[in-house]
This record gives structure tokens, sequence and C-alpha cells, in this order.
């Protein structure tokens, strides 16, 4: 029921904690950290104290002179309180802007300028990182969580300010704004609006279904991205227990989930690999999880098996959806104990009941296949409104209904859409770079990682990243590849030194530049 309702009315994100907390304001969300703007509120909240803070903290918005339709862009220290300032900046008609705190000062200021005179939601921290950035000219108001900085507003001052009416706007308009990755340049700013939002639901309204009883969901995925709104919305609106995570440090994940034994767990493809050392665990850190669940990048098959069969529920699956900023969840697969070790990684799924439509369109004239892999388009109700101050490069993108992802792949007889690479990472001689990884990475248990980039001979190089940065055996590695000869040698680099987005995919095209500068510097 409040599945149709959303579908028809919009999600509205500053309605949600309040209407969670009619249906069961005992639901329980535990964090690992402290909330910058609420230090007092501790770890443990229920969801009648969630609704209770992110109508406070809307009151303190009002008071500080925040309107409807206005743009506040949040960018401050990783905390799940980034959620909760943009759910009361929206509870109060504003439009939130996420800016991920990994973007650094320049990026910042040119994504100031877009947004034309927004109000900034910041810290301290943060401030002192934007120094060298003309704040007074590039924003109508600075505000702080805490503290006290010159020419700024500090919401911490603010507590006890009188009630404010909730407001909710069109469901075309603008309700929130996140940005891409920016692995390819300056991020573009993404538009949702209600209705883009409450279509995205879909896909994982069905997933939540599968679940017989209430267990809690651990989430760990960056709190600025549009997941994670659509996640805690669909973890709240369902009654769920919350479990969210802001640190991926293996040893404390695991302390975390024996203790409050999730049966779902969502989150980074990388952050994900990162745990896959968990599940040679005597304790078994992952024996509750019925359901593991990812998006945002490719996943490769060794990190599925392993962790779906480190679980000991009946039935257990991963469950890999594909898709992006601009489209929201496209397709969609499972794998299971069995299968997920020898699964086709590059097999990205099918479309799901009642969400997205994907089509393959030819890049020559030729029907797309294997061998000519054409461009990856999606269609449906849920595809963002527009890039803010970019209308042109959207309009590029989009095709009537359709929008071209920048992937590329071809679907089999039986309706699979297999992705292999993004366009702009296609290298000469090379299927699929994902698909090289996917296969050397289940060889050699020992890389952490492998990222397959454009050399500067137009050569496919392996960059590599090994458990404890310990040398790589070059004859294991010879062994390994020998179905892709194509390959140069492999350059291992330590892990800490891949270039990543705030999702944690890496930027290949700046590793592919920085292998360039080492090269002639060389020479």
């Amino acid at each position: 029921m409040i599945h149709n309702s959303l579908r028809k009315r919009g999600l509205y994100l500053g309605l949600v904690p309040e209407v969670a907390a009619a249906r069961n304001g005992s639901t329980l969300l535990v964090l690992d950290h402290d909330l910058h703007v609420l230090p007092e509120a501790g770890r443990r909240l229920t969801v009648a104290e969630i609704a209770f803070y992110v109508d406070d903290v809307a009151r303190r918005l009002w008071a500080a002179g925040v309107r409807p339709g206005e743009r506040v862009a949040v960018y401050k220290s990783a905390n799940f309180d980034v959620w909760l300032l943009a759910t009361a900046a929206s509870r109060i008609g504003a439009v939130p802007v996420m800016l991920s705190p990994a973007l650094d000062a320049a990026t910042v200021g040119a994504l100031l300028e877009r947004l034309d005179q927004p109000r900034l939601l910041t810290d301290e921290h943060k401030l002192d990182v934007l120094a060298g950035v003309p704040l007074a000219d590039l924003t109508k108001r600075v505000m702080i969580v805490s503290g006290s900085r010159p020419d700024a507003v500090s919401l911490s001052d603010l507590a006890g300010s009188p009630p404010v009416q909730a407001v909710a706007g069109g469901q075309d308009e603008a309700a929130l704004i996140t940005h891409t990755s920016g692995t390819t340049g300056l991020p573009k700013l993404v538009v949702h609006t209600p209705r883009t939002m409450a279509a995205r639901l879909t896909p994982q309204w069905w997933l939540l279904s599968l679940m017989r009883r209430r267990e809690t969901v651990a989430i760990h995925i960056s709190f600025v991205h549009s997941r994670l709104f659509a996640a805690m919305s669909l973890a709240l609106l369902f009654e769920m227990p919350v479990l969210l995570l802001n640190e991926s440090d293996p040893d404390g994940v695991a302390e975390l989930f024996l203790k409050h034994r999730p049966g779902l767990i969502e989150a980074l493809p990388n952050s994900l690999m990162e745990w896959e050392g968990l599940t040679e665990d005597p304790r078994r850190p992952f024996a509750s999880v019925k359901y593991f669940s990812s998006t945002f990048d490719a996943i490769h098959p060794r990190t599925m098996s392993r962790l779906v069969n480190s679980s000991q529920r009946r039935g257990a699956l991963f469950f890999q959806i594909y898709g992006q900023s601009e489209v929201g969840p496209a397709v969609g697969r499972a794998y299971f104990r069995k299968s997920a070790h020898k699964a086709d990684g590059r097999c990205v799924g099918w479309a799901m009941p009642g969400s997205a439509r994907v089509r393959v369109v030819s890049r020559n004239g030729m029907p797309p296949s294997e061998t000519n892999p054409g461009y990856i388009e999606v269609g449906w109700v849920g595809l963002a409104k527009t890039y803010l101050g970019e209308q042109e490069r959207y309009d590029a993108n989009r095709r009537g209904p359709w929008w071209r992802t920048g992937d590329v792949g071809y679907r089999t007889k039986f309706g699979c859409l297999h992705m292999l690479d993004r366009e702009i990472d296609m290298i000469p001689g090379v299927r699929s770079s994902l698909e090289v990884e996917d296969v050397v990475l289940g060889k050699l248990p020992e890389l952490s990682e492998l990222v397959v980039v454009l050399g500067p001979n137009s050569e496919p190089v392996p960059i590599i990243c090994t458990h404890g940065d310990r040398p790589l055996d070059r004859d294991r590695w010879r062994t390994a590849v020998t179905d892709f000869p194509q390959l140069a040698d492999p350059v291992q680099i330590p892990q800490a030194d891949l270039p990543r987005t705030a999702t944690l995919k890496v930027r290949r095209v700046e590793l592919s530049r920085r292998l360039q500068e080492q090269l002639e510097k060389r020479a």
C-alpha cells in the first residue's frame, strides 16, 4: 500500500521520518559514530527520535533563513548527520545539494558557482578546507553545524527555534541534487524529483519484500549518494532496524556484525572486497546474512562467492543491481551459493517488474552482439530530470524516453544484459577490461585490486594491488594471464595510492594519466 502511494504521490524525503514514526516509532537505528550536529543524541536512536531530530534541525534551518525552493549545499565531514541535515532541509521545502566530503576545494568552488548563490551547510573542518574559496561571492549564506566562525550561522546557537510547517512541492520539481562520480572530470549535478525518487524504490522494494520477518539492515554507502536516501526511506517505511556504518575497517565491521546480526547488507563493491578476509574469520561475522546487495560499480564473482558462502542462512544470495546516478537501478540479478563462483560477472541482469526498460543500440550500424557491443540505454519514469546548469550536456545523452548510459554491452538470447566496459575505458584489442579483472582476480586471491587501464601506447596495462602490499609472485601472475597475451607487464602500486571517487570507484582515466606521467619521468 505504501509503495503504491509513493508511486502515485512521489517520495518527499522530509516527510519520511514522520510517516515511519507513525507506523512504528520504536524501530531502532544504530550508528558506529556520533552525530556532529547532535552529539548528545548518541548512537542508538529510535525512528521516533529521528523524526524529532529532523523536525528540530528543520526549525533551526528556518531560523537561519532557509526558505522553500532555495538550494542548500551540504558539504561536511562524512557522518550520517548529512542525511539528517538534508532531510531537514527537504522538510521545509528547500532543495538539498549533496557534495561529497571527498571533493577538493577547487571542485566544490566550481560546483557552488554552478548552483548560483546557494546556502552552504558545512562544518569547521571543511571551512578550513575551503579557506581559499571566495564563499562570500559564491554563496548566499554559510551555516555550520556547530562551533563558531565569523560570518557563519551556527545551528548549535539556534536550538529551541519555534515550530515550522512542513512544505511539499510539486512531484516534478527539484527535490534533491546529487553529483556524478567525477571519474572523467568535474562532476555533473544530477537533479531528482519526488516522482523520479519514488520510482527508483521499486527494485529494492521487491528485495525487502522477500524478508519474512523484520531483520537488521546494515548499510555502508556514501552518505551523500542518492542511493542512501532510497535505502533509508525503504528501511524506515518497512520498519526494519538499521545499522549504519561510516567506517569500513574489517575488524570494527566484524564486531558490529557479530553484535547486531544483520539479515541484509548493502555496501559499496570495494568495501565488500575489503571485507573478503572476514569470510575466514572463525567467528563467522556474515553467518546471519541472507541477502547481500550492491550497486554503484562492477563487483567480481570472487567477492560474491566468498561472501555468500560465508553465510549460514538457507537460500543466501547476492543481489547485484546495475545502474547509475542518472537512471537509478536499471537491471539486476541474484547469485546463489552454488553458482556465484562460476558466474559471468559481465552478466548484470534482467529488467525488474515495474522498473526500467533497457535496450542496446548499435554503435556502427551492425546489430549489437558479444563481438560488436552497442550503447546501453535506459528508459523509465525514474530518469533524473536534468543536469543543473548543463541542460545541453543532459540533452546530448537523452533520446526521447531513453538515456544513453555511456556503457557498452549486448544482450544474450535469454535477455540478460552484459555490460562490458564504459565506452571511455575501452582499450583496443581487449573485449572487456572488466572481464579480464573478473577472471584474474578469481585466480589470484592475493590480489586485493586489479584495474586494467589504457597505457601510453594504447596497450592494456594491469595496475595491481595486493593484500598487505606484499610483492607479487610474477610466475603466478604469468600463469593466471595466459588467456590474455595482449596485457602489458603489471604495475604494482600500494592500494592507498589508487585514485577513487566518493563511492570508492577507481578513477581509471586518472590512473591512466598518472601512469603516463610516471613513464615520462623515467624517460
